[in-house]
This record gives structure tokens, sequence and C-alpha cells, in this order.
């Protein structure tokens, strides 16, 4: 693929990461919640964090080894993120975060159903798969809206401020999505 995808669904956008989002993501993961219900963004999240990222994300993109789009309501403002990366063996890790304020209006389950389908027909996938924290159930319930199972619990298989984790991974198929 050769320029990033835009996938519009009834009340979003997803699209590529752009330099004007970065003031947005900084101020939304400014929010402490962000840190304790996910395993890699820092608190407090600097500018610094912001740009590294989105460098990230565009080499990512140019390797194609991850999607990671920016979920962005119908006026094109940044809400969110949403991602897929390739983890070898035709298999993807699913991520997302939502800034508070949209958070409970189904928004990250409308992206996710999005990029799942467009993981499975135009990367070619067989499984997509997501963790969460436990303390986080809400993110387990986005995974099974999208018709994710539960496969197993991982045994403190995330270190997060001197403290192991255990960790339920959900996870899809392709032959039961399509």
């Amino acid at each position: 693929m050769r320029e990033f995808p835009v996938i519009e669904t009834e009340r979003l956008v997803l699209s590529q990461l752009e330099e004007t989002d970065l003031p947005y993501i900084v101020e939304y993961l400014q929010e402490k919640v962000f840190s304790k219900l996910t395993a890699n963004i820092p608190y407090p999240y600097s500018e610094k964090d912001a740009e590294f990222w989105l460098k990230s994300s565009r080499e990512a993109f140019e390797n194609q080894s991850g999607y990671i789009f920016a979920i962005r309501d119908k006026s094109r403002k940044i809400i969110g993120t949403i991602g897929v990366h390739d983890r070898g063996d035709d298999k993807a890790e699913l991520g997302y975060w939502l800034a508070v304020p949209f958070w409970n209006k189904g928004y990250v389950t409308e992206a996710a159903l999005a990029v799942v389908e467009f993981a499975f027909k135009e990367l070619g996938y067989n499984k997509i798969f997501a963790t969460h924290f436990f303390h986080n159930p809400s993110s387990g319930r986005i995974m099974e809206k999208i018709g994710m199972q539960q496969e197993a619990v991982l045994k403190q298989h995330l270190k997060k401020d001197g403290e192991y984790f255990d960790i339920p991974m959900y996870s899809i198929f392709k032959n039961k999505y399509l």
C-alpha cells in the first residue's frame, strides 16, 4: 500500500496521524488514567513522547509493520487512535485509546470493527489479538463486542511500575469473521 488508507464509518473517519494532531494527543494523554489502563502510555505524556510516536507510526506504515489510525469525528478532529501491528505468522495486535470526553459512546467499538475488517480483507491477517489489564474491564467488553473471545490469561506478562500483571488475551480469526 503506497498511500495510507482512510476508512469511513457511520460516525468516524480513520486516517493517518498528522503533525497537527500532536497538541490534542498531548492534551488528551495528560489524564493519568491512560498510564494506569495501558502498558505503554507514560505519565506525564510529553510533546517529545507524541513526536516519537508520530515518527514510529510513520515508520511502521513505511515498513508495512503497522497501521496507526487517528480516530476522528466527522469534523475530522482527532478523538483517539487505533492500530494494528504485525506480530508475524499472519497475526496482528490491536490497540487503541480514546480521549476521556468521548468514552461510553461506542466510538472504539465502531473503529475497531472497521480496522479488524481492514486487517483481514486488505492486509490478509489470519488472527487479530488484543490484551488488556484486568483493572480495565471496559477494554475487554470492547473486544467481546467486536467478536473476540478470550483465548488465554498470560501470567505475569507485563511489568509496569515495578509490578507484574496477569493479562487476558482475546482474539478473532479470519475464518470466523468473514
